[in-house]
């Protein structure tokens, strides 16, 4: 007997490990996961706003595939996640899809190949459902363009999801998918992930390749995964990060997949921390759910000592930033959107050579700050999601700045390329979710990711779920 609706509400609260698990043993099918997930995106996507493409045809066909090789493959020869639903960010090329990057310059480009994540993803064996919502150019941490209605907040759908990965936070969060493919540029995977109740991480540089395969040693973005659970993050990283599918990139390579090292619990760690930023000004709320979080880690036997504040100005960071959107080719600038075509122009006047040397100078200073401490522990977000529209009709100089707090904590990570999660951390009193922040040393994303499980332990947060989530217990 093949499962019922109602079953299969309940096999989709599962994590997407166990719905790959379900798969092998032949419980359930991919095309029966995957018209579930369709169907919840048909039917309650309007009220989210997370996908901006949805191939349904292409997607069942995509299942179906999977279907005949799981009846005739030995579940030790396939990949952990196969068969299982997935979303890949609108500033991923997915062959035959058009990419519109949240933006009008883009409104017509159809993807005639997969970039290098996504053709990671589709190896790995995944049923790539569609696209999912991004900020223009990934510019701002809210995901409000002109090319469609805002991505909203599962959690309180007034408010944002945050950006530029907020339809892969509200996707997930609402119940549409398992776990999401993002990119993190500044933030913009662990501010959805805090806003949205889910765990997400920024791999450390050179984890992840470039999506178009340029040199990278000075990116400030990187792809990665947002989730539920721990587990089906490091899962995710691990393809994205070629340690399950094609080959690693040029950070060393960890010795077993992300997943196993995952589950194995850190040593003692020296641990510090801060709710202070000289961008930002940190809500009591937040500074208890940090506070909750150092208590736990002291508990497990980690040492805990307060640190200073990082020292960083925006106006030290912006060029940085300027000069990413404007080394995007746009054909016409006057079709951005005004805070985008701002950066745009300034960025298109800023030399390569200068800015890389900026960029070397603030990250030495953020790696002095952090020590010798095995993690740092701050907020994600030092205060709730912003309300849809917080900044619109502002002058783009004054709705940059203000957006700017939401990445106070998490930018530093992306000038320096160390590695950041974010893990929930309890809900404030109106009802939205707090992340906090863990950053450790470069290339010890698999430490980051085992502290990360050893908190889910201690701090359950799977189970509780938004509450407009589709099938939510």
């Amino acid at each position: 007997m093949r499962p019922s609706m109602s079953s299969l509400d309940d096999v989709l609260a599962l994590s997407a490990l166990d719905q790959a698990r379900l798969l092998r043993a032949r419980t359930v099918s991919s095309e029966e996961l995957t018209r579930a997930c369709l169907d919840r995106i048909a039917r309650h996507d309007g009220r989210f706003g997370s996908f901006v493409q949805v191939m349904p045809r292409r997607a069942l066909a995509s299942a179906r595939r999977k279907d005949r090789v799981l009846a005739k493959t030995a579940a030790t020869e396939l990949p952990p996640l196969f068969g299982v639903p997935i979303g890949v960010k609108d500033l991923n090329m997915v062959r035959g899809t058009f990419t519109r990057a949240g933006s009008r310059a883009y409104r017509y480009f159809l993807s005639p190949v997969d970039d290098t994540s996504a053709r990671k993803i589709r190896e790995a064996g995944f049923v790539i459902l569609g696209k999912l919502a991004t900020s223009e150019l990934g510019a701002m941490p809210v995901t409000e363009t002109d090319l469609h209605p805002p991505a909203r907040n599962p959690w309180d759908v007034g408010r944002t999801p945050g950006g530029s990965s907020g339809g892969s936070g509200a996707a997930v969060a609402a119940g549409l998918l398992p776990l999401a493919h993002g990119s993190d540029g500044a933030g913009s995977i662990r501010i959805p992930s805090s806003f949205c109740h889910l765990f997400g991480i920024k791999p450390s540089r050179g984890r992840v390749e470039d999506v178009l395969g340029r040199p990278d040693r000075d990116a400030l973005p990187t792809c990665g995964p947002l989730a539920r659970t721990v587990e089906d993050a490091a899962a995710l990283l691990d393809v994205l990060a070629g340690i399950t599918v094609g080959k690693p990139h040029w950070a060393p390579p960890p010795p077993k997949p992300f997943l196993e090292l995952s589950r194995v619990p850190p040593r003692p760690l020296r641990i510090r921390f801060t709710t202070l930023s000289p961008l930002a000004t940190t809500t009591p709320e937040v500074k208890d759910a940090v506070t909750r979080v150092l208590r736990v880690l002291e508990g497990m036997g980690h040492a805990v000592e307060e640190g200073p504040p990082p020292e960083a100005t925006l106006d030290e960071f912006l060029p940085l930033w300027q000069r990413l959107i404007g080394n995007v080719l746009v054909v016409s600038e006057s079709v951005l959107q005004p805070v985008t075509r701002w950066l745009h122009e300034a960025g298109k006047k800023l030399s390569d050579a200068e800015v890389t040397a900026q960029q070397h100078r603030l990250a030495a200073r953020i790696l002095a700050w952090f020590g010798d401490a095995d993690v740092w522990v701050t907020p994600t977000v030092a205060g709730p999601p912003p309300e849809i529209g917080a900044w619109k009709g502002l002058p783009p100089r004054e709705a940059f700045e203000q957006a700017a707090h939401l990445g106070a904590f998490t930018a530093l990570y992306n000038v320096s390329g160390q590695p950041a999660s974010s893990v929930p951390a309890g809900v404030s009193r109106d009802g939205h979710p707090i992340g906090v922040q863990l950053a450790g040393r470069v290339n010890e994303d698999a430490l980051v990711l085992a502290l990360s499980r050893e908190l889910e332990g201690a701090m359950p947060w799977r189970d509780r779920r938004a509450p407009t989530a589709v099938g939510r217990g």
